[in-house]
């Protein structure tokens, strides 16, 4: 069921981000797109990344991130993902980008890696890690691939210390995204999950904190933006009418207006969990694996 999802939604990702499937935090004079690339190298500079490293993307969608770092850092990256169609689509990407020989994918779940022990140089995931039922489980499966000394950086989609439990709205709001999205934590929870699977925590932030622009802008019904119309409210309704008639028609799979929609309450979550600050889809952490003499 999970993975027919993700061969339905796949495409709409695609059409409103690009290649690279996750929210930035944003400066102004900043575009969409420039953002979401500035927040890949940034992630590349804080894991020190060095040309001929081998990297490991958990998570990697169709590879826009990883194309980028690898080519911007000149390293090696793997790209770990449970998706056939997304895999497929990301080879295509990298054919056309030219980077299929440092830039490869791997079939498999991140939960169980088909690595040995001690395999890379680096570690990230860019709003991937939301999608394992055990958060800790994962940490530690990337702590186990993962050389000893070296270090592994994420963006988290988490909740925040706003958020109240008791809160129903907060509890809403949570639900919208979680039903399109993935399943959300408090940055508490990671950071005791990180420390529990053995890493050492360098730094963290919710870089959506001091952002004078809204990461959630371009989904905020008052916001007009030729450059990311499709994700406007004018746009999601062309596009919502485009599938239904397409899916009608037989052009596009069943269950692609079904998808839609759940896309569609989900960016509502997004809004109101990114203007209340109770979710936040750029919690970054930087974390180093121990080397074994101090364990």
């Amino acid at each position: 069921m999970v993975n027919k999802y993700y061969d339905l939604v796949t495409s709409f990702y695609e059409y409103g981000w690009g290649e690279s499937f996750h929210f930035a935090a944003r400066w102004k004079g900043e575009s969409l797109r420039e953002s979401i690339k500035r927040n890949e190298h940034f992630l590349a500079l804080q894991l020190g990344l060095k040309p001929g490293q081998k990297v490991l993307d958990v998570g990697c969608g169709i590879g826009g991130p990883l194309r980028e770092i690898a080519r911007f850092s000149s390293t090696s990256v793997t790209g770990i993902n449970n998706n056939e169609y997304q895999i497929t689509r990301g080879k295509e990407l990298n054919g056309i980008a030219g980077v299929e020989k440092t830039c490869v994918f791997v079939k498999a779940d991140f939960m169980k890696m088909p690595f040995p022990d001690n395999t890379f140089d680096a570690a990230y995931a860019i709003a991937a890690t939301c999608h394992a039922a055990d958060i800790y489980g994962c940490y530690k499966e990337i702590y186990r691939v993962l050389k000893p000394g070296q270090c592994f950086a994420a963006y988290e989609w988490c909740m925040t210390d706003a958020f109240d439990p008791n809160n129903a709205e907060h509890q809403k709001i949570k639900a919208e995204i979680e039903i399109g999205d993935g399943l959300l934590r408090s940055t508490r929870q990671c950071l005791e999950a990180l420390k529990q699977a053995g890493f050492e925590l360098i730094w963290e932030k919710d870089l959506a904190s001091d952002c004078p622009v809204p990461w959630y802008l371009p989904f905020d019904k008052n916001h007009l933006s030729l450059s990311s119309f499709r994700l406007t409210p004018l746009g999601r309704f062309f596009t919502r009418n485009l599938v239904k008639a397409l899916e009608f028609l037989g052009f596009a799979p069943k269950g692609s207006l079904r998808v839609q929609e759940f896309l569609e309450k989900a960016a509502e979550g997004l809004v109101e969990g990114g203007r209340k600050e109770i979710f936040t889809p750029v919690y970054f952490f930087l974390a180093r694996k121990l080397l074994p003499d101090s364990q």
